[in-house]
């Protein structure tokens, strides 16, 4: 009791120490280093502290997204819910195999009681025959509510269907942004690539983060932030192609792969897409006072280079700090 009370304690202290957020993940890394329970995670903590440079969110995000667990994770939750999936539609192919037969031996034995009574009645019913009769007509009964039964676990499974595929859709989305979330992008930079390696074509990843986003938040408030998240967001998506695919990787961090483009027609690219948003100009709400300019800066690596899809996240991240070493407002490739 007392060893997880000091280790609380510590982790309290951690996070208050280097202000980093209080979620779960952050929690979770925290937590994993400093117990030692995970000892490559403490190992990176140990010699970043020792380094002298900052454990800050983003250096946090940064050894979230190299998390080599990451990806099979993900492809550990995809065939859960593939299987679940498979199953409910197992389940309603069954369901309604067994409401056909019922409905089939329904209707036969439904004639066949009428035939019977048909042919009794002339000369009275014997009682035997009339009990078969009845008892006929109570299993005919029952076999009706099964079959109701099975139909409304037919629509349940369908409706259970729907859901799912709503679930697996919005599981993919950024609730802020509407842009595809670091989920969906990690999935997509696996096949695109795989894709590209197997056409020997250019694969690029650049990484965006909003300039001095801690600050707007500290001066306008997160409503601002929020507003500020989403109009980079739909700069982005505006001045993307279909040679671009969008997301938002994460706090005030996107992600945007160029499909078929090496590094110098990527950095043109999205240089472009940075000069749009520098242009732009955004209010407060409630006061008309401006927000002044809203860039990013951003850090390009080509995917293709090397047979690790993940070194290319690494390349892009320390490209995205000297864009922002260099003085912000700019797009630079390793």
């Amino acid at each position: 009791m007392e060893a997880q009370k000091e280790l609380l304690e510590r982790i309290g202290d951690f996070v208050i120490e280097h202000g980093l957020g209080v979620n779960s993940a952050n929690l979770a890394a925290i937590c994993a280093a400093l117990s030692g329970a995970d000892a490559e995670l403490a190992q990176a903590f140990t010699a970043r502290e020792l380094s002298g440079e900052p454990i800050d969110q983003r250096w946090l995000d940064t050894l979230a997204r190299l998390d080599p667990g990451t990806n099979g994770r993900i492809a550990e939750l995809e065939q859960l819910m593939d299987k679940l999936e498979y199953s409910l539609m197992r389940f309603a192919q069954t369901t309604k195999m067994a409401q056909d037969e019922t409905s089939d031996h329904r209707g036969a034995l439904g004639a066949q009681i009428e035939a019977i009574a048909d042919v009794a009645a002339p000369g009275g019913m014997v009682a035997e025959l009339d009990r078969v009769v009845e008892l006929s007509r109570a299993v005919l009964e029952r076999i009706e509510r099964v079959e109701q039964a099975m139909e409304r676990s037919q629509d349940e499974a369908r409706r259970l269907r729907a859901s799912l595929a709503t679930a697996r859709m919005e599981a993919d989305v950024d609730h802020l942004t509407r842009l595809p979330n670091r989920r969906a992008f990690e999935r997509r930079l696996v096949s695109a690539a795989s894709e590209a390696r197997s056409k020997s074509e250019p694969l690029c990843i650049g990484f965006c983060d909003v300039d001095r986003f801690k600050q707007i938040n500290d001066r306008y408030g997160h409503d601002a932030g929020d507003r500020v998240l989403c109009t980079i967001a739909d700069t982005l998506s505006e001045h993307a192609s279909d040679q671009c695919f969008v997301a938002r990787h994460g706090g005030e961090e996107f992600v945007v792969l160029f499909y078929g483009l090496d590094k110098q027609a990527a950095l043109a690219k999205l240089d472009s897409i940075r000069r749009a948003q520098a242009a732009r100009r955004l209010r407060d709400r409630f006061t008309g006072q401006p927000f002044g300019q809203i860039t990013f800066s951003a850090g390009i690596a080509e995917v293709t280079e090397d047979s690790d899809t993940r070194s290319a996240l690494a390349r892009a991240d320390a490209a995205l700090y000297q864009a922002k070493a260099a003085g912000r407002n700019r797009v630079v490739f390793i």
